[in-house]
């Protein structure tokens, strides 16, 4: 009974984060909004913080084994967003909004109710910031002041030692596109990406009077977008691998032979290895069309997220409890998409999960995303996660599980970017 008697002031509260949306490491209205919940819940709750925006507690039934539950905080970049905020763009169209209510929820019900005592591991909640890959100048003068070390919300957190306490982790997410029923999702897995700087330098003339003495760099752009082009025939089709180059930065006049003009794309693949392989192929691609052109291209990488594997044990109690539940209509498995999320950087620590749910029309990361089921999304699906948790108590195998250091992370990240 408890979810439907909170469910009220749950959706507001999630509407209110909605109508307040918040780009990564800015969430502070977002962050005092949860706190005030969080306490008027439990008045002497113990809360971590870190990150700037970024907090953790712990519901400790006092077990060896700890399981996070994670939110994240932040908006996308969506200025044409109808709802976003006219001075920073940001909107709330990737759900994130609806993950913090299901948090909320879930924590309400389980301090109330003093379930969680009943587990046999300990639950904390981790609210996230910046999931979202964006707003990067902002976050690269945060780097060169030292405040943080990753454009990410979770490599940041791993860094601070944030999750060093933590065996395995649940997060939830809206999904994309809409459903005749009220559906969930499991062993949905994620791509991970490179981002790629490429700087074509050519030399500069007069583009009608001398362009014989010039050096074109647009041209070698060019040259470069369609051997990528040629390239896509080559790849591995399950691999999904999604490359999308755009001009970033020139100097072109149109009365002026090109010298420079940056090139960034993202690169997308299932897997770490075949990550490698392409950004090879990228690579070569562009110094063959400069050197095709007599020019030159520096060539920069930087890391973005890792794939993300579902943990097919885990998903196992999530099936099961689907399977004894009557509220929900539907579930998908096993799809793959291209999307990704730093939810793969974490799942390297330890096994993670992301259980998907419906209730939204429009295109998630478009104009018109919003939920349209809030009863399913704030009252139901919060209900069938603690569901999940009272299936996983008692039966979890740790022989299953594993468990690496950030020091094992940081060596991967490197042996990616050499």
């Amino acid at each position: 009974m408890l979810f439907k008697e909170q469910y009220e002031e749950i959706a507001a509260l999630s509407k209110q984060i909605f109508n307040n949306p918040e780009l990564g490491f800015k969430e502070f209205k977002t962050k005092a909004t949860v706190i005030d919940f969080l306490k008027k819940v439990n008045p002497a709750i113990e809360l971590e913080e870190f990150s700037t925006t970024g907090f953790k507690t712990t519901l400790n039934a006092g077990k060896n084994l700890n399981i996070a539950f994670i939110a994240e905080l932040d908006a996308v970049y969506a200025p044409s967003h109808k709802w976003s905020d006219p001075e920073t763009g940001a909107a709330h169209n990737c759900g994130h909004y609806t993950q913090v209510g299901i948090a909320l929820a879930l924590y309400s019900y389980l301090f109330k109710s003093e379930a969680y005592k009943n587990f046999d591991f300990n639950l904390t909640f981790v609210f996230v910031p910046a999931e979202e890959y964006l707003d990067l100048a902002y976050r690269a003068k945060l780097l060169a002041e030292g405040k943080i070390s990753y454009y990410g919300g979770k490599p940041e957190a791993m860094k601070l030692g944030v999750f060093d306490d933590i065996d395995v982790g649940i997060c939830v997410h809206a999904m994309g596109g809409e459903f005749p029923e009220r559906t969930i999702e499991v062993n949905c897995d994620l791509a991970g990406f490179l981002y790629k700087k490429y700087t074509f330098k050519g030399k500069a003339s007069h583009a009608g009077f001398d362009p014989f003495s010039g050096k074109n760099a647009y041209s070698m752009s060019t040259l470069f977008n369609v051997a990528l082009g040629l390239s896509r025939q080559q790849l591995n089709e399950r691999e999904m691998v999604r490359i999308n180059p755009i001009v970033m930065d020139s100097d072109m006049s149109t009365n002026v032979i090109p010298n420079q003009i940056t090139v960034g794309s993202d690169i997308r693949t299932q897997s770490i290895d075949y990550m490698k392989e392409v950004v090879k192929r990228m690579d070569d691609a562009a110094l063959g069309s400069a050197q095709a052109l007599q020019g030159e291209v520096e060539l920069e990488t930087q890391m973005g997220y890792l794939p993300f594997v579902q943990d097919r044990y885990l998903n196992e109690f999530v099936i099961s409890t689907f399977e004894k539940n009557d509220e929900i209509a539907a579930i998908k498995n096993n799809n793959p998409i291209s999307a990704a999320g730093d939810i793969g950087d974490l799942s390297y620590l330890f096994p993670c999960i992301q259980v998907g749910y419906s209730g939204f029309t429009g295109t998630i990361h478009g104009d018109d995303f919003i939920d349209v089921d809030p009863e399913y999304i704030y009252e139901i699906f919060p209900r069938f996660m603690a569901q999940v948790l009272e299936e996983m108590s008692g039966k979890i195998d740790r022989d299953k599980l594993y468990k690496r250091s950030y020091a094992e992370y940081e060596v991967l990240l490197s042996s990616i970017l050499d």
